[in-house]
């Protein structure tokens, strides 16, 4: 378990992370999302003690990191895949950790086979592709057998199957019992592996839920409704209190409906349906509405090119920051 308790960060008059409190349980995995700028990189190393804290705290399983005398052992990390040496090999890279936190040689065997790299133990590191590098800082993280993992971006680099084992390797580890806090932008990899969330913007704590509350708080559910015989549809809903919206293509959108009762109410006024669809945001659609006044930065398409500028934004406009802030998380 991780607890930060007020856990604050200022660069002079930069308030990067701002009294954040949560705690980070096992046997499920977190994910910890954010704009850029928003503070997940600084708070992932204030855990890990490569940063100190203005003020407040963390406890790793009620420790601070700087009190485990064989920390790999008790929390494993991916922060940066880069870090690891380019002149060593694979094996060696690992041997060096293994041996400073007294772990049995055999361990560094048994991760690089957990994560594929067997066959490339002995070249040098400095040669891997992204995907390789990553895999190496995963094998990294697991070397120690620890009940803590955290994850910094895990999927970059990977390909689709390194993608899917990644997800199936963070389930698996949480269904052990262990906590999994894993941070990244790839929304929709997001949505399939994190069971439980922490958003943060500009530093703030703006959400600590379940990945389904999260959604259906920050977002809108409603039902789509299609049929040859439209005009009708429209009265029958009418006559019985159900608020109906006309969309794109003639489609009605009802809200406060399930599609049962939606189909149900078709079926007894022998109204044939086309569509009959509940319709969901992702959590893309929800985080966007969540963190919409959090974002330091806005790009923008330049004129002649790409998708049109938000709505109530000019061509030309490039980027924007927000008072206060700066890039970077």
């Amino acid at each position: 378990m991780i607890e930060l308790d007020g856990l604050t960060k200022r660069y002079g008059n930069k308030v990067a992370v701002d009294q954040l409190s949560c705690v980070i349980r096992p046997g499920m995995v977190t994910g910890f999302l954010g704009p850029n700028g928003a503070g997940k990189s600084t708070t992932m190393r204030m855990m890990l003690d490569l940063d100190n804290p203005t003020s407040g705290s963390v406890r790793i399983d009620g420790k601070h990191y700087r009190e485990l005398s064989e920390p790999l052992k008790y929390i494993g990390a991916l922060l940066d895949a880069k870090a690891m040496h380019g002149g060593r090999s694979a094996y060696h890279n690992l041997l060096c950790l293994a041996q400073s936190n007294r772990i049995p040689e055999q361990r560094v065997a048994e991760v690089l086979e957990t994560v594929g790299l067997t066959a490339v133990a002995r070249k040098k590191s400095k040669g891997f592709s992204l995907g390789m590098g990553q895999r190496l800082g995963i094998a990294s993280a697991l070397l120690g057998d620890p009940r803590i993992l955290m994850f910094d971006e895990p999927v970059n680099g990977l390909d689709p199957e390194g993608i899917h084992w990644i997800r199936n390797l963070m389930q698996t580890l949480a269904a052990q019992g262990r906590t999994i806090f894993v941070s990244s932008h790839l929304m929709s990899e997001m949505a399939l592996t994190a069971d439980h969330l922490i958003v943060i913007g500009q530093g703030r704590l703006l959400a600590d839920t379940s990945m389904a509350d999260f959604i259906q708080e920050n977002s809108r559910s409603y039902v789509r409704l299609r049929s040859p015989q439209q005009e009708r549809l429209r009265d029958v809903l009418h006559q019985e209190g159900v608020v109906a919206v006309e969309a794109e293509g003639g489609v009605l959108e009802v809200d406060g409906a399930t599609t049962e009762d939606l189909g149900e109410l078709a079926a007894r006024h022998t109204i044939t349906l086309h569509e009959l669809s509940a319709q969901r945001a992702s959590l893309e659609e929800a985080f966007m509405q969540m963190t919409a006044g959090a974002v330091e930065y806005h790009a923008h398409s330049e004129p002649g090119g790409g998708a049109p500028p938000p709505e109530g934004r000019a061509w030309g406009e490039g980027w924007v920051q927000r008072p206060g802030g700066g890039e970077g998380a």
